[in-house]
């Protein structure tokens, strides 16, 4: 049996640094039954002043955007105890998007050619909580899951990458751990990290898989 109860109508907040994306946005819900936009931003700092005004039952969220990113934003967003659901709504599919994107928190993640009844469906799940996947975005979450992180795939830290460039220069544990104001074990427990994540084994190997691998220089 279908219900005849009217759908309870869902609060959105769209996080996007284009006008123009955020003005068709707000065009298709307002035009279609059971949605309100509470209101706009800009960037994920923005977003997060917004989130926490107006209380959307949902947030459209573009992931790159200057002055804050999205992901940072879903993850502080998730810290907070927010009540509202993220959807990912992005041009980018990579897995350097979407698998952190997930990680922080997010509900869904679509991309934006999806047709607007895929979307409007979309929205109305992450409201209820359920998780909602473009196919391409999908397949490549169950490949990350199958497949192991292979040596020389995983991203270094920005603490890592200091650490590497100043190995690079031929400075010592010591004057390393004196330059960043952390202790030797410190350092060489990124350095430790770092080998791992490249594939090697010492120093040398670590600075030179790291120039022809584009990390420096």
């Amino acid at each position: 049996m279908t219900s005849d109860a009217p759908q309870k109508t869902i609060s959105l907040l769209l996080v996007d640094d284009h006008p123009v994306v955020r003005d068709g946005l707000r065009g298709m819900f307002e035009s279609a039954p059971g949605f309100t936009v509470l209101g706009e931003a800009a960037s994920g700092v923005e977003a997060l002043e917004r989130a926490a005004a107006l209380d959307p039952d949902v947030v459209l969220m573009d992931l790159r955007m200057p002055g804050g990113g999205g992901v940072d934003a879903i993850r502080e967003l998730t810290r907070r105890g927010a009540r509202a659901k993220v959807l990912v709504l992005t041009t980018y599919d990579t897995d350097s998007d979407t698998l952190p994107a997930i990680e922080a928190g997010a509900t869904g993640y679509l991309l934006k050619d999806a047709p607007r009844d895929e979307l409007f469906t979309a929205v109305r799940a992450a409201a209820e909580g359920r998780t909602v996947l473009s196919p391409a975005v999908a397949t490549r979450l169950v490949s990350a899951v199958r497949t192991p992180r292979s040596p020389g795939n995983e991203p270094l830290s920005a603490r890592e990458r200091e650490v590497l460039a100043l190995v690079a220069k031929g400075t010592s544990n010591r004057e390393i751990a004196r330059e960043l104001f952390i202790s030797e074990a410190t350092v060489k427990t990124h350095l430790t990290h770092l080998y791992a994540k490249l594939g090697v084994n010492d120093r040398a190997a670590a600075v030179a898989t790291a120039y022809d691998r584009g990390i420096l220089g």
